[in-house]
């Protein structure tokens, strides 16, 4: 007898972002990087070390370069290969960054878009964040409640909680 093969329910983790007391002074990239593009960049890391793919979604061209510069630089010792959607070998790197879906598969889609993509049901794992910025954690808000629409589990989790290995220089 067949059985039809059955996905399982994605998942999906909202960090919230601690309130920005001052800006981030990092490299000349973070000028326009926001809190939680790091922390994407963070969790890019991780899972990169896990032995996972991961696609970083983003709204616009202009961000998905942001996160790209952020991973440049990173520490050489905790350098993670990735590539613009279009770059790069085959397959892409072991991180793709891109404002349209990506063509390979991957178990890991960390979205920083301001809507929930039509494609996140494709993913295991979903890294999404409620910045600080109000009318951006109204945005996260509609996301989690679209989330929970699409029958996904859905948690949140602080981000200060969250002990990173990379970091950019």
């Amino acid at each position: 007898m067949y059985q039809a093969q059955t996905r399982p329910t994605p998942q999906v983790m909202f960090y919230i972002m601690p309130e920005q007391s001052e800006p981030l002074t990092k490299p000349d990239v973070v000028l326009n990087c926001q809190d939680y593009h790091l922390q994407a960049c963070l969790q890019a890391a991780f899972y990169y070390r896990q032995k996972q793919r991961v696609f970083v979604f983003t709204d616009n061209q202009d961000s998905s370069h942001i996160i790209d510069e952020l991973l440049w630089s990173f520490d050489p010792e905790s350098f993670v290969p990735h590539n613009l959607i279009g770059e790069g070998p085959k397959g892409g790197a072991p991180v793709e960054i891109g404002h349209s879906p990506s063509r390979s598969r991957r178990p890991v889609l960390i979205n920083l878009a301001s809507q929930v993509p039509n494609f996140a049901g494709n993913y295991q794992k979903i890294i999404d964040f409620v910045p600080s910025d109000e009318a951006l954690k109204q945005l996260a808000r509609d996301r989690f409640r679209h989330y929970k629409q699409l029958g996904f589990i859905v948690k949140t989790q602080q981000a200060s909680e969250i002990k990173a290995h990379a970091q950019p220089v």
